[in-house]
């Protein structure tokens, strides 16, 4: 299974890391390549517990929009 995940740099240079199609599965990291491996891992334990509970699991991210837009405030 793939799935797209959002990266984003925070102010203090460590990086957030989110998956849409997965809500509240989240993570972080020091670096770029700790995030992407820390919510590997997340992701893979969310998925075992939607297994573990007998719930459906996601089919694809395809469904799941990911926009960038300028918001003026």
């Amino acid at each position: 299974m793939k799935f797209k995940v959002v990266l984003e740099r925070e102010s203090d240079g460590r990086y957030s890391v989110h998956c849409p199609a997965l809500p509240g599965c989240v993570s972080c990291g020091d670096t770029r390549d700790e995030a992407l491996r820390n919510i590997h891992e997340a992701m893979e334990l969310y998925i075992e517990t939607l297994r573990e509970r007998g719930q459906p699991l996601p089919s694809s991210d395809a469904e799941i929009e990911i926009e960038e837009v300028e918001v003026p405030v």
